[in-house]
């Protein structure tokens, strides 16, 4: 194993203050830094030597002997002080501290597990529901108390048979926590889609979903408030896909309980390493993922690691973007164009798309249902381009296909293309499923 990195920033909030320098020794569960403000306890997840502290970041040489056996987190019988002292954060989006999210009082409302696995490829969140559904439930059940909620629901694909089953199973003495089906479209696991599609409550992109008296959190997060509260476990370990152009073929390699910090180098030659010439390496999915270098560190935040083939060559082609609150920002699109050597002539967003302030990301009116884009498709035509760029979701590269390539003869390239091919995975242009779902668990 190569150094450990353990970033200051790796959550909402402030950057937290290393507390140890270089020359300590450290063990897994080790505390070295602590927050300036909003933020979460980071600690070491690796027995070694700190050998560098920066502004930005911990790093720590292993030792050769890894033991399992960690620091344990204080024993309380406050709940929620030991989420905040495991320094547990959001384990599928923007890291909010879990801690304070499950500080609010849900008024008898609900506890919504994520667990869509939206993103194409990554497969760790439904491998740890068919494997340890049980403990999942615990931490539900957890969340549901710290919050004062009276119901918890799984909110899952309907294509994952196997972790149904299991929830199924888990829950089944447990008329309070219930499973949501979702259909295999894509963005199901933004958070306001889940609230829409589990309570039929449409929020405004300005509202967090606790205006349905609501928390959605990741399975993942889940279970480590488990690990947290039974275990006294701190927050050191991440479940990461790695996917995409690896020897040994592309299919997803789900490696659990890995350490915060371990590089994305280490995870692509835990898979195999790489097969010959590749495009890109994401870290994250393929909509909401960023482009990293191999040397990389991951975080508690983590969710994939993805090696995509070559990207085409544009040779220069006129192109516009059309931005959208489910995919890449306006950065991420222009590097992918940038990428296959075509030229911006014109950005625009999709018409359902807002910031819900001034300066910050674009979010989706209507996540995963989407009107038609024939206005923003003809702005970009006029302005010469001959490539689209797109990162929208399912239903709207949908109607974006429609009147871009088969009425206005524009060529489509949807932000995904290089690693929906790498995979094998069907390219987002038609919408062929229906974006609704049976609620019939009986074949579970």
């Amino acid at each position: 194993m190569r150094n450990i990195k353990l970033l200051l920033r790796q959550h909402v909030g402030a950057p937290c203050a290393a507390i140890v320098k270089a020359g300590d020794k450290v063990e897994k569960g080790t505390l070295i830094a602590t927050p300036t403000g909003l933020g979460a306890n980071i600690f070491s997840s690796v027995y070694g030597v700190v050998e560098e502290v920066t502004e930005d970041a911990i790093i720590i040489k292993p030792d050769a002997e890894q033991p399992d056996k960690y620091i344990p987190i204080k024993k309380s019988e406050n709940k929620l002080d030991m989420v905040k002292e495991a320094g547990i954060v959001g384990m599928g989006g923007a890291g909010f501290p879990t801690g304070v999210k499950l500080g609010a009082n849900l008024e008898g409302g609900y506890i919504l597990v994520n667990a869509a696995e939206c993103e194409p490829g990554l497969k760790h969140n439904i491998k740890q529901l068919e494997e340890q559904a049980e403990k999942t439930v615990r931490g539900v059940e957890y969340c549901m108390e710290m919050s004062n909620a009276s119901k918890g629901i799984f909110a899952i694909k309907k294509k994952n048979a196997k972790a149904i089953s299991a929830v199924k199973a888990a829950i089944k003495d447990k008329p309070n926590i219930s499973i949501h089906l979702l259909p295999d479209i894509y963005p199901m696991g933004e958070e306001r889609a889940v609230v829409r599609e589990c309570l039929d409550i449409l929020l405004d992109p300005t509202q967090l979903p606790s205006a349905a008296k609501a928390n959605v959190l990741n399975a993942e997060t889940i279970l480590r408030v488990a690990e947290a509260i039974e275990d006294q476990k701190p927050c050191i370990y991440k479940n990461i896909s790695v996917l995409g152009r690896l020897n040994g073929g592309t299919e997803t390699r789900c490696f659990m309980d890995m350490p915060v910090g371990i590089s994305v180098e280490d995870l692509i030659e835990m898979a195999g390493g790489i097969d010959g010439e590749y495009g890109e390496i994401i870290m994250g999915g393929p909509f909401t993922g960023k482009a990293c270098k191999i040397d990389d560190p991951t975080t508690k935040t983590t969710g994939g690691v993805i090696v995509t083939i070559p990207f085409p060559d544009l040779k220069g082609a006129k192109v516009g973007l059309l931005l959208c609150g489910c995919g890449g920002n306006e950065e991420r699109m222009r590097d992918i164009c940038a990428k296959m050597n075509g030229q911006v002539v014109s950005v625009t967003q999709c018409k359902q798309a807002m910031a819900a302030k001034p300066g910050g990301p674009l979010k989706c009116e209507n996540p995963g249902n989407c009107p038609g884009q024939i206005a923003k498709v003809m702005e970009m035509k006029r302005a010469g381009a001959e490539y689209l760029i797109i990162g929208n979701c399912s239903d709207c590269s949908n109607t974006v296909t429609t009147c871009g390539t088969l009425k206005m003869g524009l060529k489509l390239f949807h932000q995904t293309d290089h690693v929906m091919r790498t995979i094998g995975h069907p390219l987002y242009r038609k919408l062929t499923v229906s974006k609704s779902v049976d609620q019939d668990l009986s074949e579970f």
